[in-house]
């Protein structure tokens, strides 16, 4: 460990402190005392494998960042880090692609922590055909793709309303994983121009139950609502850092259209 890098009772007080809990609600959710805690936090006891682990969880720490606690007190990671085209990763990539086909024809789009495209169905050409193609590089990055002027951002009716729920999404998870380069996403995204009339938070227009995605294509203007799925119980960071997101139609209209639209192809 080098002289820089932050010790074990460090990384401990920065997620206790980054979750809000004091010394004595960790304490307490961990079943542990609040003085051992202390005693950890200061560095006047070294803590075991099984408590870091136990803190991480209770801490709610991200799998990368609970190795790195690990690594800071003497410890061999407990996750792996798969890459994505390694051949453990077959068995979750064919349950990832499973997923992708039997969601069309809606479109659907599988993505890393950086929110960086790694897979998606056939029908989400219908929302790439307007992007620039520079935008949709690899590693493209779909918040960009979505934010940007040359973008689909002049393409969402509701841009100022989708906008924001997409910089409300990115900061909180930027704020739960305490992630530095989530957080420079975030800011570069905030500061692309935006013409509509934009909420300071996140806000539904009237009788909307989740916030829609309202596209103007040559197909007529079509309405989405999305989901996000992630894998349950991971132990492995990569697998822990998969998200799948899923637009659904939000009316008829957009539904008999993608429906036909899958029939033409």
């Amino acid at each position: 460990m080098t002289a820089s890098s932050p010790t074990v009772g460090e990384l401990l007080r920065h997620w206790r402190s980054h979750r809000r809990l004091s010394q004595l609600d960790l304490a307490g959710l961990a079943e542990v005392s609040a003085r051992h805690l202390s005693f950890l936090e200061t560095g006047r006891a070294r803590p075991s494998r099984p408590m870091l682990l136990r803190l991480a969880e209770n801490l709610d720490v991200p799998l990368r960042e609970r190795n790195r606690l690990l690594l800071a007190g003497g410890y061999a990671p407990a996750y792996t880090e798969s890459e994505v085209t390694s051949p453990r990763m077959a068995g979750v990539w064919q349950a990832v692609r499973q997923v992708l086909t039997g969601h069309e024809p809606y479109p659907a789009v599988v993505t890393d922590r950086f929110w960086r495209m790694l897979d998606a169905n056939a029908a989400i050409d219908l929302m790439t055909a307007v992007v620039a193609p520079w935008l949709l590089e690899p590693p493209a990055n779909i918040l960009r793709a979505g934010l940007h002027p040359d973008g689909l951002a002049p393409h969402i009716v509701n841009f100022g309303e989708w906008r924001a729920h997409l910089l409300t999404r990115l900061r909180r998870q930027a704020a739960v994983a305490g992630d530095p380069e989530l957080l420079e996403l975030y800011e570069e995204l905030k500061a692309y121009p935006c013409d509509d009339p934009e909420p300071e938070v996140e806000s539904p227009g009237s009788g909307d139950v989740v916030t829609p995605l309202r596209l103007r294509t040559p197909l007529g203007e079509l309405t989405f609502f999305s989901t996000i799925a992630t894998f349950g119980i991971p132990a492995d960071v990569t697998v822990a850092e998969l998200a799948i997101e899923s637009f659904f139609p939000a009316d008829p209209f957009t539904a008999d259209v993608l429906r036909a639209r899958q029939a033409e192809r």
